[in-house]
């Protein structure tokens, strides 16, 4: 029987050395930190994963690490992107072999297909895997909008079962479940819209911030999701809402996050450069966020 994905899904940080090399042993301390706060799923190699930085051996043992180190416990989903259909094909059969539960797929980047193009690149890699794809739609990183329309046509490849919608416009959940019902389930990629997303009918959360705060990201999807208790979800979210809104919306994530995650005491190095780490006004920024968050 195929799974089926709901929850907190973390876009999990690439931890590194002080000189930029895959940290293998503490990628291994991250899933099972992950775990134990009660994530639905892991999601390595995602844009937080900086998988763009990454080389093809990089990547392999990436997820040969998260795979070995989750052992069964949460589903695995592996983002599998690039620029040419063919490559991300080989990424995604890889990750079928290595026994990921499903892929996590944007649109190429840098081309910009039409989405006649986007429909033609889905299904050659739809009829070319066994496992589910999750489209990951944020048009602010690849420069394509995948609209409810289109995200209907690509419904009806067998594989296509999630989408990660991130465009930051919240109406998108409900166009989306309007347009193709059951085909397709939702899942929320924009951490200042969570709860606005789970009360239209996301049912689980893929972030990067997972990776600093999953205790509290798993409580607000409880709350909002499985209890139903919209009061209490509603107090946590505002709650949460300055460190979401400071780490999403200064065009610095994967930074924040990585920075985040050492400041509340589980350090996974920096990003790979050309991204750097965040500056001392920033990072006093950060920490007096989330100071008040855990006050």
């Amino acid at each position: 029987m195929a799974i089926t994905f709901e929850g907190v899904f973390p876009a999990m940080v690439t931890p590194m050395t002080a000189d930029e090399e895959v940290d293998c042993s503490t990628l291994a301390e991250v899933v099972n930190y992950l775990i134990e706060a009660g994530v639905g799923g892991l999601i390595p190699l995602g844009s937080t994963g900086e998988y763009y930085a990454l080389n093809a051996a990089e990547r392999e043992t990436v997820l040969k690490g998260t795979l070995e180190a989750a052992a069964g416990r949460v589903p695995v989903l592996a983002g599998a992107n690039a620029g040419a259909t063919r490559e991300v094909v080989d990424y995604c059969r890889q990750a079928e072999q290595l026994g990921a539960a499903g892929v996590l797929l944007a649109a190429p980047y840098y081309s910009l297909p039409t989405a006649d193009e986007l429909f033609e690149h889905f299904r050659v890699v739809s009829e070319s895997i066994a496992i589910p794809i999750m489209l990951y739609n944020y048009p602010g990183r690849t420069g394509v909008d995948m609209t409810p329309d289109l995200v209907g046509r690509l419904a009806e490849l067998d594989q296509v079962r999630y989408v990660k919608e991130s465009t930051g416009d919240v109406t998108r959940v409900s166009e989306i479940i309007r347009t193709c019902g059951e085909k397709i389930t939702v899942f929320c990629g924009c951490d200042t819209l969570a709860l606005e997303s789970f009360l239209l009918g996301a049912v689980g959360w893929v972030g990067g911030v997972v990776n600093v705060l999953p205790k509290e990201h798993v409580e607000l999807f409880d709350l909002a999701v499985r209890k139903q208790d919209f009061n209490a979800a509603r107090k946590l979210y505002y709650k949460l809402l300055p460190t979401l809104s400071l780490m999403e919306g200064g065009g610095k994530y994967t930074q924040f996050v990585k920075a985040g995650c050492a400041l509340t005491g589980h350090p996974v190095g920096p990003p790979r450069r050309p991204l750097c780490p965040p500056d001392a006004e920033e990072l006093a920024g950060l920490r007096e966020s989330l100071r008040l968050l855990q006050s």
